[in-house]
Formats: C-alpha cells, structure tokens, sequence
C-alpha cells in the first residue's frame, strides 16, 4: 500500500497578497496550474494561479517528520501543506489518521511557520491580519494498493475502515453512519475513488489524480475561508452600523449629517467585500472537465460552502437595504433642514419689516 497523507491548515492572513511582489521577496517559488485529471479537452485555469513555496527554500525541509510546502493564493490566503508516506497497513493508516486528527501540536506549528512567512512577506500584503482565520482539512491519498482493486471493491472490502478514518473513530461505526458517508462519493473510472467529508477526505488514484483531488479540496477550503472571515466581518459591522443608527444625537442627524456618513461607510463596505469575494469565488473556472467540476460541488457540499456564501450574499443584500435607506434619509433629513431655513428666514424678515428696517 502506498500513499501519503497531507494535513492542510489554512490562514486568512491577509486583505490581498502581491504575488509578483512575493516572489522577488522570496526565491525558489512557483506558480501551479491545476492539471485536470482526464485528457478530455477542457477548460480548469486558476483566475490568478497561486504561489507554492516549498519548505526547503526558506530552510524549513521538514516539520514534526513531516515535509513543508506553502501556497499563496492573491485574495489573502496562505496554505500550509504537511505531507508524509501513509503506513504500510490499514491498521496503521487508521489508527495514523485519528492520531493526526488529535494532535495539536500539528495546527500549533503551522500557525507559528505562518506568521513568520507573513512578517517576511508584509511589504506584499495588503491589510495583513493580526487575528488570523484558519480552516483545517486532511486529505489520505492512496495510489497504489495490492491486485489494484476497483473503487467499487475497496468500498466493500475497506469501507468500514475508511470510515473510520474520515470520521476519526477507533471503535466501528454503525451502518448508518457508514452509509451515510459512503453515500457521498465519486468514482469517474474504474480504479478510482474520492470521498469527502467536512474535515477529511479519502482518495483512491493514480498519482497525477490525487495530487488533482488535493488541490481541488484545498481550493474549496480556501474558498471557504474566505467566506466565513468575511461573514463574521459583516456580522460586526452590521452590528455597529445598527448601533450607530439608533443613537440619538440631534446635533449629528441635523442636515442628515449622521446618515450621510452611514451611507458612506456602508456603500465603502458593501464594494470591498463584494469585490474580494468575488475574486475568492472566482478565482478557478472550470469548463468541460466533467470529473474537476464534481470534485470541487461535492467537496463545497460536504464543506457546507454554499451556506457561506448565502450567508454573504444576505448580509450584502442588508448593507444595499441600509445604503439605500441612509440615502433616503439624508434626502428627507437635507429637505426638512431647508424647509427650516426658509421658515427662519421669513420669520426674520418679518421681524425686520415690523421693526421698520424693511418696508
């Protein structure tokens, strides 16, 4: 049996990443095209192909036995890749899989490898994050295994196994829970086989078609990164502009001043969120590569991804309902303060006419 496993643990690290300005910062790094799993002709093409640093050239060969790589992808995310041969037999690979899944010091040690590479490459990021959003994700790998079996005979010969090990249990899982994680799978030829789940996934491949699956998983989680950390950052501002609205404040609301200024942050907000994450959910198009394209809505499924970006999209949809309003407030606000001015200005000259200043 032979393989390998890879833990990746990714960072919003920044607003925007310079890719061009990282690799004059940093040598030995690559731009990666994701290479399609089948020969038909098709159309899979990153918006802006990511940037891979390998551990070796920034002197970090390996961490806790496991060997480095690093991925920059421009909309702020930094990936962190440890990658090691799988064990030898299933028991191994199990019980491999759990303790990987338990170990702490795993996210700890790429957390602290990330913010070293993001003090050396500051001078290329744009709004760089002192809090830092992660997602963690493992995938195994298996591209060879003895008599070569198809993917429909490791289900029924392995499938408890495999189950186990996605779902990090020790003892067996009801048949239930093993249906139900069988249920989601994919097998585009004979001899293949890719199971996700929201944490881990199993693939059964070639080589080439493993490293495809991976960095298809790792591009889903990327994507859903990005949207959680922009949801949570529409769930504080909403927060605040709903605060700031409701306070009252005669000498801000006068001539529609405070929602003038309620307008401008929220229109301010509104296009720099929708323009980030449409670059993150944009970044990779997919044409004509039928197995690329069930990959990547299978792995967002089971990630629950489109439940992000529809969180996203509401929160958005509420900032244009609260621009718009502002925007009609500071119409009734601006009428009414001239509506003020002119009264006063009759009332003077009233007083001046009586006064006899005028006649």
């Amino acid at each position: 049996m032979l393989g390998h496993v890879s833990a990746f643990f990714l960072y919003d690290a920044a607003e925007v990443i310079d890719l061009a300005a990282v690799a004059t910062l940093i040598g030995g790094t690559s731009r990666v095209q994701l290479t399609p799993k089948t020969a038909t002709p098709s159309y899979v093409q990153y918006e802006q192909p990511p940037l891979t640093i390998d551990g070796s050239a920034i002197a970090l060969p390996e961490a806790l036995g496991f060997t480095v790589r690093f991925k920059l992808f421009d909309y702020g995310v930094i990936s962190v890749a440890l990658t090691r041969p799988i064990p030898s037999t299933w028991p191994e690979l199990v019980d491999c899989g759990i303790t990987m899944q338990d170990d702490a010091r795993l996210g700890a040690t790429c957390e602290s490898l990330t913010r070293d590479l993001i003090a050396r490459l500051r001078p290329a990021m744009t709004s760089p994050r002192e809090q830092l959003v992660t997602e963690d994700y493992i995938v195994f790998s298996l591209t060879a295994l003895e008599n070569r079996p198809t993917g429909q005979a490791l289900v029924e010969q392995r499938g408890d196994d495999i189950v186990r090990l996605l779902r990090g249990e020790r003892e067996p899982l009801s048949r239930q829970e093993r249906d139900e994680v069988l249920r989601h799978r994919i097998s585009y030829l004979e001899h293949d086989l890719f199971v996700p789940t929201w944490n881990a996934a199993f693939v059964y491949d070639n080589e080439s078609g493993a490293q495809a699956a991976a960095e298809i998983v790792e591009f889903a989680n990327s994507q859903l990164l990005e949207f959680r950390y922009y949801d949570n950052l529409l769930a504080r501002e909403l927060s605040r502009i709903y605060a700031d609205l409701q306070t009252r404040a005669w000498f801000r609301g006068w001539g529609g001043r405070r929602y003038t200024r309620a307008a401008q942050q929220v229109h301010a907000l509104f296009i720099d969120v929708n323009e980030l994450t449409d670059r993150a959910e944009n970044a990779l198009r997919v044409a004509g590569d039928i197995y690329t394209a069930r990959v990547l809505t299978l792995t967002g499924s089971r990630l629950g991804l489109d439940q992000w970006k529809a969180n996203v999209q509401e929160k958005l949809k509420t900032l244009d309902d609260i621009y718009r309003f502002a925007v009609e407030q500071t119409g009734m606000a601006r009428g009414e303060a001239l509506e003020v001015m002119i009264v006063l200005i009759l009332i003077f000259e009233l007083v001046l006419f009586f006064m006899g200043i005028m006649r």
